[in-house]
């Protein structure tokens, strides 16, 4: 397996190569990743690590970058490096986002089918930071995807658009296996205790978790608090993930709009606990602008039986509906509306929780297991047994349980999560953000 990421790291594309892996590990397969010499060692059963060399690489920012390309790079070259070395060992090569431009070959070298794991449309990414539609780079990143999906023997697709669009380029078999998260299911007293944490007067909590890149909206969150202030002067915005500066820069805006003493930031936590923290909150927010690409976010929201409120594009409608969900336009005072009408008991609190929890079989683990052994039943692993998925699911939700159960002995709750960044420093005047 191939992925130029940093694996393991707190973040979607990681998140999603390590499950992945985890998965085909419960299913019986050992599998060698290569990846970036950036990330976590995160173990899991048959996972064995083999990192490119880039010396004096200590971090990646997430998006299209110069020091990226280079790690790209390095780890081309340990891939075809190792292939070289081990001809014929290899079952299958299992290539991830534009890694897949060299996993056909890679394939050939090792003489064995390719699948490609398509996590996201290049040009939709392109689009995402800035580049246009009919920019040469966008459509090049176009021509090249379709060819990797015509070359492949078959393709896993993290979300429907994505399974239409493989459909539409050729013939090549597609499974959609969306990317959910494979941790333990909250424990309550750790939720209790994360809550505690946040809302020490027992204010309503709603809360962001994920990364901070502009595409997510969050800026967007924070002005929504303007609105929902005045309906909910108690409410508190509690936002989870995201580097330093970015924590620094939304903190700086909380003041310049007078919302800071309702708005909490703190830094990423340990992937098992993050059940917990969802569980502690009273509503979840994805205030993503644009795209189609569907945030794993969305799929450990579902998990946790909150309300959700999410903006109405394709990365969450191909996904939830109006009856899963609060959908609003991508607007601060959109967002700020459909918190505020969830906030309160009644019917639009009620209908958001039986419409998320009525999605939340479709995205279990015994889903995910399940979707990626049908993925691998076209090159060559048989078709699967549902009593073998069944055992793998149980085996993967046991380890993550013993995990979650490891960070809450080992470092603690409150020590996870640390200090937030708090500003106290509100404007009179508070600017608009809409």
């Amino acid at each position: 397996m191939v992925s130029p990421h940093p694996v393991y790291s707190p973040r979607g594309t990681p998140i999603s190569v390590f499950n992945r892996c985890v998965a085909l590990g419960a299913l019986g397969h050992e599998v060698d990743l290569v990846t970036y010499p950036i990330g976590d060692d995160r173990p899991a059963p048959g996972l064995r690590y083999l990192r490119a060399s880039m010396p004096g690489v200590k971090s990646v920012a997430v998006g299209p970058s110069y020091q990226k390309a280079l790690l790209n790079g390095a780890v081309t070259v340990r891939s075809f490096a190792h292939a070289a070395r081990s001809r014929r060992a290899y079952d299958v090569v299992h290539t991830h986002e534009e890694a897949g431009l060299f996993g056909p070959a890679l394939a050939r070298v090792v003489d064995a089918p390719h699948v490609y794991d398509m996590g996201n449309d290049w040009a939709d990414v392109l689009n995402n930071y800035g580049l246009s539609t009919h920019h040469p780079a966008t459509r090049t990143a176009a021509v090249l995807e379709n060819a990797v999906i015509n070359h492949s023997a078959a393709v896993i697709a993290h979300f429907p658009s994505i399974s239409e669009h493989v459909r539409s380029v050729g013939s090549t078999p597609v499974e959609t296996v969306c990317n959910i998260s494979l941790e333990a299911d909250a424990t309550t007293t750790v939720a209790e205790e994360i809550r505690r944490l946040w809302a020490p007067d027992h204010e309503p909590v709603v809360l962001y978790t994920g990364t901070l890149e502009p595409y997510q909206g969050v800026e967007l969150l924070v002005g929504a608090m303007v609105s929902v202030r005045q309906s909910h002067p108690d409410a508190v915005l509690v936002i989870v993930g995201g580097r330093q500066d970015q924590r620094d820069a939304l903190q700086k805006l909380a003041a310049d709009i007078g919302v800071a003493h309702r708005v909490r930031l703190f830094g990423p936590v340990p992937s098992p606990l993050v059940p917990s923290a969802l569980a502690a909150a009273d509503i979840l927010v994805s205030p993503r602008e644009t795209g189609s690409n569907t945030p794993l976010k969305i799929f450990s929201y579902l998990r946790s039986g909150r309300p959700i409120v999410a903006t109405s594009i394709t990365s969450h409608t191909q996904v939830l509906d109006g009856e899963s969900c609060v959908l609003v336009e991508p607007t601060a005072p959109g967002i700020g509306a459909g918190i505020a009408s969830l906030l309160d008991p009644g019917p639009a609190r009620e209908r958001a929780v039986a419409g998320a929890s009525s999605l939340r079989a479709h995205y279990g683990i015994e889903q995910f297991v399940g979707g990626v052994a049908m993925a691998y039943s076209n090159v060559g692993a048989g078709v699967p047994d549902a009593s073998k998925i069944r055992r793998a699911a149980e085996l993967i939700e046991s380890a993550a349980r013993a995990d979650a159960e490891r960070v809450v002995e080992s470092v603690g709750v409150r020590e996870s999560f640390g200090e937030p960044s708090l500003s106290v420093r509100p404007q009179p005047v508070p600017r608009s953000i809409t």
